[in-house]
């Protein structure tokens, strides 16, 4: 009796046990959710650069530095620029001194011309003297034409004088523009030295330090608008066709782990990411942030679909090729899924709320 009770009792708890087991498909509404990680960015970044050659002899910030426009936050060393700048400052001075009234090669021009001047009076003068003489018959013919002649070379050396003292006056006005265009230049160069800040932002990252060596182009710092925050997260080459913009984001910082914010895509970059394999999308907020670091990691769920009253069933019933155990059939049976979350699979067809599931087979 004794045996008999106790193989009895161990059928009850295999039917218990069996009954617990069971699963009937359930009315419920799901998401789709595809899943993607990244990172905490901000917008407007932009890479402050050497403009110039050099050491770098100071440097006036540091990381999460607050900057504004206008400020010089790093010098570079470079003699060559500074010694362009003083060699120009002496063409200029020299250049202003040759165009002044006073430069020699001017005065003596003009000296030229007053000389020839006044030898044009003169032969203007006998040429009128040998003209009445030869009128009354006191002269020659041949003598008359002599001063003409004189008269005519005055006129024409006259002439060349001042047109000489133009050239030179020009050429010196232009010697004066390119001196000064020089300063200029020499000035926004040497200006290169100072690395001054072009918008107001904040240091989010720093890649140069006092001492070191930088060439033109070099990065010294990278700034960014650190109230434009949005997260830059890769998905996957195989989910991308679903995530559209404007789509609900739910997001998780690595620093905000029981916190879940909201935000929405902003932007899908078409070009496919070799170095991440896979696709990159921006995400904008749209609820307040706490406090937060720049690249600052974090997973994403994009929410690409959603059901109502959605016939659901446990994900972890479901076997290869979409195929459930079901009471009373010995082989699997395979259904149409629709929407699948972390959780559950949705029933399109194959089997309904009546059906009874079993759990996979280990």
């Amino acid at each position: 009796m004794k045996k008999i009770l106790l193989v009895f009792g161990s059928l009850l708890a295999l039917v218990s046990c069996s009954n617990k087991e069971e699963t009937h498909p359930i009315r419920k509404d799901i998401e789709e959710l595809v899943f993607a990680s990244g990172q905490l960015e901000w917008e407007n970044s932009y890479n402050l650069t050497a403009q110039t050659d050099g050491v770098i002899t100071s440097v006036n910030f540091d990381i999460g530095s607050k900057l504004i426009a206008g400020d010089i936050v790093a010098h570079i060393d470079n003699k060559l620029n500074e010694s362009s700048s003083s060699t120009a400052q002496k063409q200029l001075v020299i250049a202003n001194e040759d165009l002044s009234n006073q430069a020699p090669a001017l005065l003596q021009l003009e000296q030229n011309i007053e000389f020839a001047e006044i030898k044009l009076q003169q032969d203007r003068l006998q040429e009128e003297r040998f003209k009445n003489l030869l009128a009354s018959n006191s002269t020659s013919q041949l003598e008359y034409e002599n001063k003409v002649l004189s008269t005519k070379s005055s006129i024409a050396n006259v002439k060349a004088l001042k047109n000489q003292f133009d050239l030179l006056k020009k050429q010196a006005r232009q010697q004066q523009i390119n001196a000064s265009a020089q300063v200029d230049n020499s000035e926004i160069i040497q200006n290169y030295n100072q690395v001054q800040v072009i918008t107001n932002g904040t240091v989010i990252k720093k890649f140069k330090s006092v001492g070191d060596f930088v060439r033109r182009g070099d990065i010294i710092a990278t700034i960014a608008n650190e109230k434009l925050i949005e997260a830059v997260i890769n998905v996957d080459e195989t989910s991308i066709a679903k995530v559209k913009i404007g789509q609900l984001v739910y997001l998780k910082l690595n620093t905000h782990k029981t916190k879940v914010f909201q935000g929405e895509i902003s932007e899908i970059l078409s070009a496919f990411d070799q170095q991440s394999q896979s696709f990159i999308c921006k995400v904008k907020f749209t609820e307040p942030l706490p406090p937060t670091l720049f690249g600052t990691q974090l997973e994403a769920n994009i929410k690409v679909g959603s059901k109502k009253s959605a016939l659901l069933i446990p994900r972890k019933m479901v076997g290869f090729g979409n195929k459930v155990h079901v009471k009373g059939k010995k082989e699997m049976i395979q259904f149409t899924p629709g929407i699948i979350s972390s959780e559950y699979v949705e029933i399109i067809s194959g089997i309904d709320e009546s059906t009874v599931l079993l759990p996979i087979k280990p």
